[in-house]
C-alpha cells in the first residue's frame, strides 16, 4: 500500500502543487540521499503536510482525516493504550458498533492492525492522517490520565480506612490496608501516570494535613498532586508489600525493588523510603526495561571525544572511569558501554548497587554491605571469575580502589564510577584514596566527566547573544578553540563569528508546557595521554591537569554545551543552569 515514487510525481504535477522544476530537484535530491520522495518534500517543506497526506490517501483509496480539532471521547482513545499510540503513530478516534476507526500515518502497518484487532476484539477501520494530527490526539492521553487518576482518588479515598501504627497486630492490619481494591487501584493509577509522563523518579511526601507526590520528569521536579493525608498509610504499606519490605518498621529506612510489566511497558522500580517528621516518605526510582539499546552517540557523544572512547573500548586492559554528580547518567553510560562490549567471546562480570538495569549475558552481581558482600569483596571474588571485562557500579574507598587498578594491571578492562566534578578530578582522587600514582598512571585510560541537560523540543525561537552575553560566557570557555571544534566539524560554515551564530531559547507549547523534552549529555573526555601520566605521577592539582589536557585538545563539559547550543540541541540557559549545580 506503499506510495511509489513515479506514482507520487504524477499525481503532484495533476494537482498543481509542485512545477515540473521543483519535482525534479526534490526526485535528483531522493536519489542522491537514498531517500523516498515523500520523505525530501516533507522535510524540505515543499508542500504542507496535510496536503500531502490527503494526496496519498487519494491515490491509495483510504479516507483521510484530521483530528486537530478533535475532542475524543476517553474510552474509545484508551482502546489503543498511549505507549503502542506514540510508538507506532496510530490513534483510535471513533466506534460505530462493532467497528472502530483508526489514524495511522502508514495504513500498510498490517502488523499493528491485526494486534489491535486481537487486543480491542473490534473490526479494525484504518484512516490516513497527518504527523500533526497524531501529535495533538496524544496530548489527550494526558488529559484524560489527569483525569481518570482524580475520578480514582475522589471516588476511592472515602473507602480506605486508617490503621493505628502503635497497635498490636499492625503488621496484619497494615497487609489488609495494602490488599483493598481502593488502595491498589489508586497506588496502580500512579504508577502508571509516572511511566506515560517519562519520571525518572516518584516522590511520596507525608505533610501535616496532606501527601504531596511529585514527578522528576527530565531532571526537574514537578508538583503532581495533593493526596489527603489517609491514604498515605494504605500507600505505604501497598509499596512495602510490593518491594518485599517489613509493614511494621517505620523508624528505620528500607530499600528494596519490584517490577510493573504489561503488554505496553516493563519497568523496574528501585524503592527507598526514609522516615521523616510527618510518617515515612517514599521515593522510588523508574528503570524502564526496553530492549533498544543506546549508543554513545544517542547519549550525545560526538567527534574527536566519541572516537577517544571507542578506541579505548577496543583495549584488552585499563580502565575508563565516568564522573559526575548523583544522577548525572553515569550508570547509562557504563552500561552502553558493556552494551557495546557485549559479545558471546567474552566474561562481563559487575558488582553494582544497585543493580538499575538486567542485562543479558552479563553476570552482575548486587552488593550487600549487611551480610559482608561489599563492593571489595564483590571485586575480589569477581577476578577469580575468569572475567575479561569488570564493571565497579563505584569507587568509594581505598580497598576497592587497589583491587580495581590492579585487576586493570593484570589483563581485564575495569569500567567504573568516581564522584568528581571534572574529569581532572578524578584522577587525584584516587591519589587521595591511597592508591600509588605510577598504578594510576599505568592504568587509567581515560576519564569521562557528564552532566545532562534537556533538549529544546521543535517550537524554539531563534536569537543571537549580544556583545556583553559574550563577554561573559568567554571569561568560563575558549571561544577560538569551540568555533574552531565547530567548523572542524562543519556545523558553522568558515566565515561564522560568535555575532552571527544563532542560538534557541524554549517556547512553551501545550504538547511541550516548558519548551524542553528529553535529556542529553554534555561531556568532556580526558585521555590518559604521556604529558597527563607524568602529571599523575608528579601528584598534580586537578587545575594543572585540566590545563595539559585543554592544551591537548580536551572540550569542557561547558563548551561541549555550547556546542550542542549552537545545534540546536539545547539551550545555553540549560547548559549554563546545571554546569553552576
Amino acid at each position: 500500500m506503499l506510495v511509489g515514487d513515479q506514482q507520487l510525481k504524477a499525481f503532484l504535477l495533476d494537482s498543481n502543487l509542485l512545477t515540473k522544476v521543483q519535482l525534479e530537484q526534490a526526485a535528483k535530491k531522493a536519489d542522491k540521499t537514498g531517500k523516498r520522495l515523500e520523505e525530501i518534500l516533507s522535510s524540505d517543506h515543499l508542500i504542507p503536510q496535510e496536503e500531502l497526506a490527503k494526496l496519498k490517501a487519494y491515490i491509495l483509496g483510504i479516507p483521510f482525516v484530521n483530528l486537530e480539532k478533535e475532542a475524543i471521547d476517553p474510552k474509545i482513545l484508551r482502546v489503543i493504550p498511549e505507549p503502542i499510540a506514540r510508538k507506532n503513530n496510530i490513534i483510535a478516534f471513533r466506534k460505530d458498533g462493532n467497528a472502530l476507526q483508526v489514524a495511522m500515518l502508514d495504513p500498510d502497518d498490517l502488523e499493528t492492525i491485526d494486534f489491535i484487532r486481537k487486543k480491542a476484539n473490534l473490526k479494525i477501520l484504518p484512516r490516513l492522517t497527518d504527523s500533526e494530527s497524531i501529535k495533538t490526539v496524544l496530548k489527550q492521553y494526558q488529559e484524560s490520565l489527569e483525569a481518570e487518576f482524580g475520578d480514582i482518588v475522589k471516588k476511592e479515598t472515602g473507602e480506605i480506612r486508617m490503621v493505628e501504627e502503635e497497635k498490636e497486630g499492625v503488621e496484619e492490619d497494615l497487609k489488609k490496608v495494602a490488599e483493598e481494591l481502593p488502595v491498589i487501584r489508586i497506588m496502580d493509577t500512579l504508577l502508571k501516570h509516572a511511566i506515560i509522563q517519562n519520571a525518572s523518579d516518584i516522590h511520596i511526601e507525608p505533610l501535616e494535613k496532606e501527601v504531596l507526590v511529585r514527578y522528576r520528569i527530565d531532571g526537574i521536579l514537578h508538583d503532581t498532586m495533593m493526596l489527603p493525608r489517609k491514604i498515605n498509610t494504605g500507600i505505604v504499606a501497598r509499596i512495602k508489600v510490593l518491594a518485599n519490605l517489613k509493614l511494621d518498621e517505620h523508624r528505620l529506612p528500607q530499600d528494596g525493588r519490584f517490577k510493573v510489566e504489561t503488554e505496553d511497558y516493563r519497568v523496574s522500580f528501585r524503592v527507598s523510603i526514609l522516615p521523616v517528621y510527618d510518617g515515612e516518605k517514599v521515593v522510588m526510582r523508574l528503570l524502564p526495561e526496553h530492549s533498544k539499546g543506546l549508543t554513545m552517540e544517542g547519549l550525545g557523544l560526538q567527534g574527536e571525544a566519541l572516537e577517544i572512547i571507542h578506541r579505548n573500548l577496543k583495549k584488552t586492559l585499563g580502565m575508563i572511569l565516568v564522573t559526575g554528580p548523583t544522577g548525572s547518567g553515569k550508570t547509562t553510560t557504563l552500561y552502553t558501554m558493556m552494551d557495546i562490549l557485549n559479545h558471546p567471546e567474552v566474561n562481563i562480570s559487575t558488582v553494582e548497587d544497585p543493580i538499575e538495569y538486567r542485562m543479558p549475558r552479563i553476570n552482575q552481581t548486587q552488593v550487600k554491605p549487611q551480610i559482608g558482600l561489599t563492593f571489595a569483596n564483590g571485586l575480589r571474588s569477581l577476578v577469580r571469575q575468569d572475567p575479561d571485562i569488570l564493571m565497579v557500579g563505584e569507587i568509594r574507598d581505598r580497598e576497592t580502589a587497589t583491587l580495581a587498578v590492579n585487576a586493570a594491571l593484570t589483563g581485564h578492562l575495569v569500567l567504573s564510577t568516581l564522584h568528581t566534578n571534572t574529569a581532572a578530578g578524578a584522577l587525584p582522587r584516587l591519589l587521595e584514596m591511597g592508591v600509588d600514582g605510577f598504578l594510576v598512571a599505568s592504568t587509567v585510560d581515560v576519564i569521562i566527566a557528564q552532566r545532562l541537560v534537556r533538549r529544546l523540543c521543535d517550537d524554539k525561537v531563534r536569537y543571537r547573544l549580544k556583545k556583553e552575553e559574550i563577554d561573559v560566557i568567554g571569561k568560563s570557555i575558549d571561544f577560538d578553540m569551540v568555533l574552531k571544534k565547530l567548523k572542524e566539524e562543519r556545523i558553522l560554515p568558515k566565515d561564522a563569528t560568535w555575532q552571527t551564530i544563532d542560538f534557541f531559547r524554549p517556547s512553551a507549547s501545550k504538547d511541550c508546557p516548558e519548551g524542553y523534552k528529553g535529556r542529553m549529555g554534555i561531556y568532556e573526555v580526558l585521555p590518559a595521554t604521556d604529558a597527563i601520566r607524568d602529571l599523575i605521577i608528579k601528584r598534580t592539582t586537578p587545575d594543572v591537569i585540566e590545563r595539559e589536557a585543554r592544551k591537548e585538545g580536551m572540550i569542557t563539559m561547558l563548551e561541549d554545551g555550547v556546542i550542542k547550543a549552537v545545534q540546536g540541541i539545547t539551550s545555553i540557559e540549560e547548559v549554563l543552569r546545571v554546569i553552576s549545580e
